[in-house]
């Protein structure tokens, strides 16, 4: 059994598909080793398990929405893309989403996956309470509004509390969407502009194969109805009214402000382009998500792929690297200077923004954050090495990778980037005494074991 990528061949003795909370409790409490696998969207081996590999797809796919308490709880077999639109139908929404609306949840949470946009936290903020099987086979339940900093360290979990078997997410208003797609951002422009141009919109996409001078789709994703979608607001807000007016934005007029498709204008540089795009040069557009300024549901505009589609076989490599907000100029030109390293192995390298959350092991973890994701060729060998070129870069600004994702930094290195990991090794230690979830990826660089 491989993850979704086929890169990882999973060593577990067996694996196991419980239908009930009561199974997976009965088959915890029995097992020595026990992890859980998830949507299988990992990269690296943290889901392996020598023991029992555990998947819940088989546990029934509940979806309770409370309009009182503007929450969603969810079963952990729930994929975004069936959430989003029973949420939508009801008239509610999540604040964001990832790219892909295949992956599971609770996996998503439990890894640190994001979306995008300056204001909008990872998907694991969103989190008010999850229901965890523990070793012993107890159900727990943690909330944020009861268990505070435990619930901290409990959300971002990597699978090492126990088996989380439903969540509890806050949930707004539905809202619409508008995504336009613009071509060939001048580099430099984010030399001085960086902050301008990811608050320009709800959430901001750049995406580079770091060939040329130039970012080679810029993916802009506005709330409808709203400020930020309307340009002469937003230049408003972002402070850039006054840029725009001197005639410091290429495209830029007082009546059009920072960008618009329909009438014809730019952004920052960039000019809108004349059909839908796949972020990756020369694929069709037929898996992505409504472009062109359409306006459409945020679960059907937040992603860049279509739920109903699976945007592409598995045939890549992932690694993705988060770098404080304060040094995303510095970082990109960092990584610009090795730019004949990454393009030869890369299909597309994605830049987004995340606010910072109080999650102990999040990537966003005390910091506002900027992240660079790197979509490779399916070809370890080859990549590796430029993993650790990247790593080296990258440096200086104290970059976290993201767990599921492939890294080559030592353990001791990644361990320094997290001041919350000895407590959260205490907490495993309290929910996990047997260890019966510590594989051997959550020894090494989690819990510092080996």
């Amino acid at each position: 059994m491989t993850n979704w990528a086929g890169n990882i061949t999973f060593g577990a003795a067996a694996v196991e598909r419980p239908s009930s909370v009561e199974e997976v409790r009965a088959l915890v409490a029995r097992s020595e080793k026990a992890r859980v696998l998830g949507s299988g969207h990992s990269f690296n081996h943290i889901a392996d398990s020598p023991g029992a590999l555990i998947s819940l797809d088989a546990l029934a796919p509940e979806i309770e929405i409370d309009g009182g308490s503007s929450t969603v709880r969810v079963a952990a077999s729930v994929r975004y893309g069936e959430l989003g639109r029973r949420l939508h139908d009801k008239g509610y929404a999540l604040p964001n989403l990832a790219s892909l609306p295949h992956i599971s949840v609770a996996g998503s949470c439990a890894t640190g996956t994001h979306g995008s946009g300056d204001a909008n936290g990872g998907l694991a903020t969103a989190v008010r309470a999850i229901e965890m099987v523990t070793a012993d086979g107890d159900l727990v339940t943690l909330s944020r509004d009861a268990d505070g900093d435990r619930f901290a360290g409990a959300v971002v979990a990597l699978g090492a509390l126990g088996v989380v078997v439903a969540m509890t997410l806050d949930v707004v208003p539905s809202f619409d969407v508008r995504q336009r797609v613009y071509e060939g951002l001048p580099a430099e422009v984010l030399d001085d502009q960086f902050d301008a141009v990811m608050s320009a919109a709800y959430s901001v996409s750049l995406f580079t194969d770091w060939r040329t001078s130039r970012i080679n789709q810029v993916w802009v994703k506005e709330r409808a109805g709203t400020a930020d979608a309307d340009p002469a607001e937003a230049a408003a807000v972002s402070g850039l009214a006054g840029d725009a007016a001197a005639g410091g934005l290429e495209g830029a007029t007082a009546a059009g402000g920072l960008y618009g498709a329909e009438t014809g204008g730019g952004f920052f540089g960039a000019t809108p382009a004349d059909g839908p795009r796949h972020p990756v040069p020369g694929m069709s557009a037929v898996h992505c998500t409504a472009q062109m300024g359409v306006p459409g549901p945020w679960f059907e505009r937040l992603p860049h792929f279509r739920p109903d589609f699976t945007p592409s076989s598995g045939e890549e490599l992932q690694a993705e690297y988060m770098v404080p907000r304060r040094h995303a100029a510095a970082a990109f030109r960092a990584l610009d200077g090795i730019r004949d390293r990454i393009a030869p192995v890369l299909q597309i390298s994605e830049i987004r923004t995340i606010a910072a959350d109080d999650l102990w092991l999040s990537p966003s973890q005390g910091r506002d954050t900027v992240a660079f994701h790197f979509t490779w060729i399916k070809d370890t060998a080859a990549v590796t090495p430029v993993l650790t070129a990247i790593e080296e870069c990258l440096a200086p600004f104290g970059a976290r990778p993201h767990w599921g994702k492939l890294f080559t930094l030592p353990a001791d290195v990644l361990r320094s980037r997290y001041e919350r990991l000895d407590d959260f090794a205490a907490l495993a230690r309290h929910y996990d005494p047997r260890g019966v979830f510590a594989n051997e990826f959550v020894e090494r660089y989690v819990l510092g074991l080996t």
